[in-house]
């Protein structure tokens, strides 16, 4: 039997039920030994870390204020070149390699990451990965290559701790064991194997096999694979055979060949890893990317908005022509000798310092949350952009692990509360244009959030310089009025510097309150409404040991599932639904999910407060505050196995993940996953039978998991 067993304790109403009570009781009912006498020490308020546990045989870490700011021009490459073009089709070949980058300014030292780029372009490696450019209507078919491996042919092990306790692709356990919680009796260190990886396009509506599920993993096609190790994900096999039936491509050891249609609005996508379970390290090493989709009818005329030209995006710097500005921000902390730094404990975050297994259930290495010193922008630290006195787009992409963020234009960089002095013209959201453009002082990004913006340096005097600041805090956002303590101004406060320069030509782009821009779909009624919890499970003496999702059932129980728990949202392609989530925590929880791009209809207490102007667009991420019941109305794209999750990875990687099955159009409704209007609704059967555990009026909830047949 799993150690795990979770306790919930209903309350009538989705918004206010709790989640607590003893983490680690025994599968027969019974407690586990207990950890020796003199209590847990307090977790930090707000979030915070406890004291850097020390680190054997490795460099300490680097005080983030001694890393010069602005002295780094920010870097801006020119897109992934294609491999080739045939059918119609833009083919890619891209892989994943470690390399030497150099992060930290120019005398500091280099450092080791991982990062995508082409086979057929060696010099096109880097963190984050380069942009993907993409044309609508014209398919874009990636042959993403796992080659973690050394010049010998020998797989490399992780740069960070793998905590191998909690769910995760587990490739030690073979074929049998793949994609599960291993059994210990005693606490293991960290996994030193060969990295499993499998890329998602997050934002894609694409067919199932293409997606990056979780458990379609695979392992670098190394020469020193350990005998009795998995070397492909549980759902690896099947999406390979279904990607041969449909394009009649097969894909080769050591990679998983993807086809993107690109038949959906314009927008800003990012691709990054994936994998069950390790998602936040393999994205901390470096594997994450852009993918901009221009052209259709959800598009505007060339020309209308400021852009970048063939020249300028060739030559891959700032400067004339390049006025479209992607912006991929993301925080990293590091040690001194320029190698990347992420906990290789619990202790890191709250001081815990153990028993781990077998006296409790609170995982060895893995936190719930990771927010470090140091903001990285498009793989540089605290960048500096010169701009001319024009206008231009921004292309902005919250791609941090836990950190939310709340940037404006400053020209103090160090002043809070921040006073804005140049607004924020959005014009855009995460999937499509808006219907307006909205002119907003400050920009709150939860993880996975991108924006389209126009920032107008027409008036502003030659030679001024102005700062992106970031008021975002040191944890998961609190509320939406009251987000938390800003984070330290002299560090992740910053991001970036504008120096403000002559303008060269004629600035030929639209004012951005002239914009007329194209329609978002108009909003349909929905078919079914389904109403979701967000968890926290928490051992009483110590504190969270894993995050999840569930489902509110008709009596108001919140029932805690983990991922491998029955499918219960089986959605059908093409249908409206209302999704509810009632989240019962104290953090803000960015939720995502695969094969939509939906609306934000309502959030609060009640969910009826109407969506602020920014953010009317189709979206595919969206932050469920704290004790309120965010409402979004979503219609899935394909059908097939799919996934939903929270977008901090720290959470999704422990238990904040579930599956969706998505049915073929006309077949028969059913998985609504709770109450709909009051009444009560059919689940699937596999979806019954897990809501049957607690009981129909349940209000303790004990979910314990059984031994795994795979």
């Amino acid at each position: 039997m799993d150690r795990r067993t979770l306790l919930a304790a209903g309350a009538a109403g989705g918004a206010g039920i709790l989640l607590g009570g003893p983490a680690a009781l025994a599968a027969d009912g019974g407690h586990p030994p207990r950890p020796p006498a003199g209590g847990r020490p307090p977790r930090p308020p707000g979030g915070g870390h406890g004291p850097r546990p020390p680190d054997g045989g490795q460099a300490p870490p680097l005080d983030p204020t001694t890393i010069p700011k602005y002295v780094t021009v920010l870097p801006l490459t020119a897109p992934m070149p294609v491999s080739g073009r045939h059918g119609g089709i833009d083919e890619y070949q891209i892989a994943m390699r470690q390399f030497a980058q150099q992060v930290l300014p120019k005398g500091m030292p280099r450092t080791t990451v991982w990062g995508y780029g082409s086979l057929s372009h060696p010099d096109t490696f880097r963190f984050p990965g380069r942009i993907i450019e993409a044309r609508y209507g014209r398919p874009v078919r990636v042959d993403w290559v796992n080659d973690l491996v050394d010049r010998r042919g020998r797989y490399l092990p992780h740069l960070l701790a793998v905590d191998q306790t909690i769910h995760w692709a587990n490739p030690p356990g073979g074929i049998a064991g793949r994609d599960s919680t291993p059994t210990f009796t005693s606490t293991p260190g960290p996994y030193t194997g060969p990295v499993p990886l499998v890329t998602h396009l997050h934002g894609a509506l694409t067919q199932q096999e293409s997606d990056g599920y979780a458990e379609a993993w695979y392992l670098p096609r190394a020469c020193d694979i350990p005998r009795g190790y998995a070397r492909v994900g549980s759902w690896y096999d099947r999406f390979q055979a279904a990607f041969a039936d449909r394009y009649g491509v097969r894909w080769r050891p050591g990679s998983a060949t993807f086809q993107y249609p690109n038949e959906q609005p314009a927008a800003f996508l990012w691709y990054h890893d994936h994998v069950l379970g390790m998602t936040r390290l393999n994205i901390y090493a470096g594997l994450a990317g852009g993918y901009i989709l221009r052209g259709g009818p959800s598009d505007l005329p060339a020309g209308t908005l400021p852009g970048t030209t063939a020249a300028a995006q060739r030559d891959g710097r700032p400067g004339p022509g390049h006025y479209e500005i992607p912006l991929v921000i993301q925080d990293r902390s590091f040690r001194t000798d320029g190698s990347l730094f992420y906990p290789e404990s619990r202790a890191f975050f709250d001081g815990y310092t153990g028993p781990y297994i077998p006296y409790t259930d609170v995982p060895p290495i893995w936190n719930p949350e990771f927010f470090s010193d140091t903001m990285v922008v498009n793989g540089a630290t605290w960048p500096v952009l010169p701009v001319e006195r024009r206008r231009y787009r921004l292309r902005l992409l919250n791609g941090c692990n836990s950190r939310s963020l709340i940037l404006s234009i400053a020209a103090n960089p160090t002043a809070r509360p921040a006073q804005p002095v140049l607004p924020f013209w959005q014009i855009g959201t995460r999937n499509s244009f808006l219907p307006d453009p909205v002119r907003v002082e400050k920009l709150v990004m939860g993880n996975a959030y991108r924006v389209d913006a126009i920032v107008d340096f027409s008036n502003v005097p030659e030679g001024t310089e102005l700062y992106l600041v970031n008021e975002g805090p040191d944890a998961p956002l609190s509320g939406y009025d009251n987000p938390g303590e800003p984070t330290n101004p002299q560090t992740t406060g910053q991001v970036l510097k504008f120096v403000v320069g002559a303008r060269q030509g004629t600035d030929r782009s639209a004012p951005p309150d002239h914009l007329s821009l194209p329609p978002v779909p108009t909003l349909r009624q929905a078919v079914r409404t389904r109403k979701l919890a967000l968890l926290e499970q928490e051992n009483p003496d110590v504190g969270p040991v894993e995050v999840l999702l569930g489902i509110v059932d008709e009596n108001g129980t919140a029932v805690p599932l983990e991922w491998d728990a029955p499918v219960t949202e089986i959605a059908t392609m093409g249908e409206n639904e209302i999704w509810e989530f009632h989240n019962t925590t104290a953090d803000a929880h960015p939720i995502h999910l695969h094969d939509t791009q939906f609306r934000l209809i309502g959030r609060g207490p009640d969910g009826t407060t109407p969506p602020a102007p920014q953010e009317l667009g189709l979206i595919d991420t969206i932050l469920a505050y704290p004790n309120e019941i965010t409402r979004i109305l979503a219609r899935f794209a394909n059908p097939g196995r799919y996934v939903w999750h929270c977008h901090i990875v720290e959470h999704e990687d422990n238990e904040m993940m579930r599956p969706i099955d998505v049915l073929p159009a006309g077949a028969p409704r059913t998985g609504d996953g709770g109450a709909a209007g009051g009444v009560k609704v059919g689940l699937a059967a596999a979806g019954a039978a897990t809501v049957a555990v607690a009981g129909a009026a349940a209000a303790v909830v004990i979910k314990r998991l059984g031994d795994r047949a795979d």
